[in-house]
């Protein structure tokens, strides 16, 4: 019988604006930017433990995750840490 283990979930999403990628890098902590070689903002979330590519176009993909609910709760507060440093304007 074979014994499975989820390692890692990948998920993506779209977060509905487009964002100023320049200025998350500035305001955000944990993040690596260089459009020179990426076009996306890495952001590493320590809670849920999961790295979070992010493009000015406002597409996120998940990645690191070992339960669907991590995706979820990701993407929420992500979204929570974008509006309160204004890069998100509501």
């Amino acid at each position: 019988e074979p014994i499975i283990q989820v390692q890692n979930i990948v998920a993506s999403a779209n977060l509905g604006v487009e964002l100023n990628l320049e200025e998350a890098a500035f305001l955000l902590e944990n993040t690596l930017y260089e459009p020179e070689q990426f076009p996306g903002l890495i952001y590493r979330m320590h809670n849920p433990k999961v790295v979070i590519l992010l493009f000015g176009s406002g597409k996120a993909v998940i990645t690191g995750a070992k339960r669907e609910e991590d995706i979820f709760v990701a993407v929420d507060r992500v979204m929570e840490v974008l509006t309160e440093k204004g890069i998100i304007r509501e």
